[in-house]
């Protein structure tokens, strides 16, 4: 195994990391922005290395300094978290020439599966059932104004790079997409540097049903169940949770073997996830893929009982999986609840310190919290994700509950309030809840 890995990240995805490297002996290597100086992965880490400037271009996403930093420490492997680099061929590319391991599929892939538009291709030719749209990109608001007219309204255009509901719009008529389409556009060069768009039909009350995969280099590829992620605001997810309880027993099934094709046609190999949707008669559609770890992968840990970032590890170093698809366990169910740092009603950041912390110990939360700890506007706001397994459904919900009755944080807004109240919602206790549960059951009351 590794003797040292450097984690180009920070957050409760750094100390996460961090633990499991603990547990296998390996040394770890944190960088921080200037922001960050006192930060539980700093703290935790066996080495840390400032890489920059508060805000993410000047630190985070300095792919030369990160560089720098693990040939510096001689780290043999470098791990990218989630967000960030972590979908960045380029970091990939760098690992590659610098003789570094990267914690993650190869850099074609990553660029591959990275564009929308490409991965949709690619899925097609493998024989993977995707939402019916394009397979190139739109130049102008205008010729999207004539695509249009073939797909049909409502449609959902599309950022093709980059993720977490950028750029991504619910059009309903030729007038809104005009408007959406120059908006988006903007926003995608800014974030993305790339401002390619496209379009897809909306499937309409959808759900968003993911498959964790996992792929070693001996061409061994399993499928780890299926997480469910409908309960979603601004297009990211707050509340996902393992078995779903919406798809049938052979849907899942079907779904798994269709991810586990997606892999192998791509030649995947490490931790990735397959995302559809998936209308009222379970027809399922390719979404995206994300070559990375996914926030919500411990739901997935939970019902398994496998540790996702070590066999991303044994994968990395050159192991073979140690278990067949048939030895893949599914015990009871997990929800996982992510709490943000944001008002709960408008979903706006709330940036401030935390002036007092109680977290219940009763039960898993990563998070990289404590009195003192400022949160800043410079980054994500998610802080904290909160994990309940019991032995059904209905067990696990009241744990989550109970959990999130006993946290306390003060000194800033969190979205609390808005997961206690998905939790007690009619419709999401019953299990049959879609991608618009957020919009019609919480914002319109």
């Amino acid at each position: 195994m590794f003797s040292k890995l450097l984690i180009a990240n920070r957050g409760e995805i750094a100390v996460r990391i961090i633990k499991t490297c603990k547990r296998l002996g390996i040394s770890t290597v944190a960088v921080y922005s200037e922001a960050d100086v006192s930060a539980m992965h700093v703290k935790l880490a066996d080495e840390a290395y400032e890489v920059g400037g508060a805000r993410v271009h000047e630190s985070y996403l300095n792919l030369e300094k990160i560089i720098e930093i693990a040939k510096k420490t001689r780290a043999e492997a470098i791990h990218p978290g989630y967000g960030l680099l972590s979908e960045n061929p380029i970091l990939a590319e760098r690992c590659e020439e610098e003789g570094i391991v990267f914690i993650g599929p190869a850099a074609d892939v990553i660029a591959q599966m990275g564009s929308k538009i490409e991965s949709r291709k690619t899925m097609i030719q493998a024989g993977v059932p995707v939402v019916p749209g394009i397979v190139a990109p739109i130049p102008t608001a205008e010729e999207a104004k004539e695509i249009a007219k073939s797909i049909g309204y409502p449609l959902m255009l599309k950022a093709s790079a980059g993720g977490g509901g950028i750029g991504m719009q619910v059009v309903d008529n030729e007038q809104m997409l005009i408007q959406a389409f120059r908006n988006n556009q903007t926003r995608a060069k800014n974030f993305f540097g790339n401002d390619e768009m496209y379009m897809e039909k909306l499937v309409a009350n959808a759900h968003h049903i993911e498959i964790q995969v996992l792929a070693d280099s001996f061409g061994n590829t399993v499928y780890l169940w299926e997480r469910e992620c409908s309960v979603q605001r601004r297009n990211q997810k707050v509340i996902e949770e393992a078995p779903s309880p919406f798809v049938s027993e052979q849907t899942r099934r079907k779904m798994g073997e269709i991810a586990v094709k997606a892999a192998k046609a791509i030649g995947y190999k490490n931790a990735g996830t397959i995302e559809f949707l998936v209308d009222e008669q379970e027809n399922f559609y390719f979404l995206e893929m994300n070559t990375r770890l996914q926030v919500e992968h411990p739901v997935t840990e939970a019902i398994t009982g496998l540790d996702l970032v070590e066999h991303q590890l044994r994968v990395a170093y050159g192991e073979a999986l140690s278990f067949t698809q048939g030895e893949v366990d599914r015990n009871g169910h997990a929800i996982e609840a992510r709490i943000y740092a944001e008002d709960p009603k408008t979903f706006f950041p709330s940036p401030g310190e935390i002036q007092f912390l109680q977290l219940p110990s009763s039960l898993r939360i990563d998070h990289f919290l404590e009195e003192g700890l400022r949160i800043t506007p410079f980054y994500d706001p998610m802080m904290a994700k909160v994990i309940a397994h019991g032995a059904n459904r209905e067990e696990a919900m009241q744990q989550l509950r109970a959990a999130l009755e006993e946290i306390k944080i003060e000194g800033i807004k969190t979205n609390i309030p808005m997961l206690l109240q998905v939790l007690q919602d009619e419709v999401f206790k019953s299990g049959i809840y879609t991608t618009s549960f957020v919009s019609k059951r919480l914002i319109q009351k």
